[in-house]
């Protein structure tokens, strides 16, 4: 289908708890230490929502409401939320109803997008479809995870990597030479023994056995786990700027999920990018799942530039990957 319309990011947003979990504070509770943390991950911090009536959606509300005050645009404008998230407040209703709920954005519809810390590219594929066709004007989409709620803290293996955040971009129609160029998404099942959350479904539903045996909490098979993503991101950025005819002269950044810095930098040498290039935001985050894109877009908004080429590249659960060629629209 033909596109009557191109689609682009025209506002960037994003919201972290104010509580911090240093390397430090986690070596006081598991057998751990900074030096390893850092050496392994590049993480020295991770934000954390404590209060326990607060969660998935209220992060996304707070990450969405800065992001129309920043635009000078009402609730009410909007057509669709999409929420990328693997930790949502419930199973039903989406969180992407309460958030619609809670920002009254009155005149939209929304569901939630699970693709683990891919996330964010699957909606963000997802929203600039509706653009592009004309069904939607604009379109809000939020990654978030509050990922301190199925986190075992007591499993040095994964309790160092994640934290909790939100990260929200607004998608709007603009010339054709500009905006989300090009698309490439990826998915391998065969991974979900590797990484996953064993119970809570309906193939493992919450029973006192299930609880007692922390199956609620996320399972990782750490060293399998890096192999897939070492590769498959690295793969899947060189494959887009091939499709592209892209050198990595010709990148202004990469925007890599922050999941590990010894991944990031494997796919920015296959990509032959310069570390002055690539966003990097884990060592004050860590790991916030599908909310790691946004929150680094946030973060360097000033510094991008109308006409930048811009990849995003994720790997995450399931297993998912993919990577997004786009050029930036606009000028803070």
């Amino acid at each position: 289908m033909s596109k009557l319309h191109s689609c682009a990011i025209t506002a960037v947003s994003g919201w972290v708890p104010k509580e911090k979990l240093t390397n430090d504070d986690l070596a006081s509770m598991v057998d751990t230490s900074d030096e390893w943390i850092t050496t392994r991950t590049g993480i020295k911090e991770r934000r954390i929502l404590r209060d326990s009536e607060k969660a998935t959606a209220y992060m996304s509300s707070q990450a969405i409401k800065r992001l129309l005050k920043k635009r000078k645009i009402k609730a009410s404008e909007i057509d669709l939320v999409i929420c990328a998230t693997v930790t949502p407040d419930m199973l039903f209703p989406s969180t992407a109803a309460i958030i619609i709920e809670e920002i009254e954005a009155e005149n939209a519809f929304g569901f939630d997008l699970s693709a683990a810390c891919s996330g964010f590219l699957f909606a963000l594929k997802t929203g600039s479809s509706y653009v592009e066709s004309g069904a939607c004007k604009k379109v809000i989409i939020v990654g978030a995870d509050k990922m301190s709620s199925i986190v075992d803290y007591t499993d040095r293996q994964t309790c160092v990597i994640f934290g909790d955040g939100a990260g929200a971009v607004l998608l709007e129609s603009t010339k054709r030479q500009f905006g989300i160029l090009d698309t490439i998404l990826k998915v391998d099942g065969s991974g979900q023994k590797y990484l996953k959350q064993i119970a809570g479904g309906s193939l493992n539903p919450a029973t006192n056995k299930t609880v007692k045996n922390k199956e609620h909490f996320v399972f990782q098979d750490g060293k399998t786990v890096f192999k897939f993503a070492v590769s498959k991101m690295a793969d899947v950025a060189a494959e887009i700027m091939k499709k592209n005819s892209l050198e990595s002269k010709d990148i202004s950044w990469l925007v890599p999920h922050q999941a590990n810095l010894r991944i990031i930098d494997a796919t920015a040498r296959r990509m032959g990018i310069d570390n002055k290039k690539i966003m990097i935001n884990i060592q004050k985050y860590g790991n916030t799942t599908a909310a790691t894109i946004p929150l680094c877009l946030w973060e360097w908004e000033k510094k991008m530039k109308k006409g930048d080429n811009i990849i995003l590249a994720a790997f995450g659960g399931g297993f998912t990957w993919g990577a997004i060629y786009l050029k930036w629209a606009y000028n803070s």
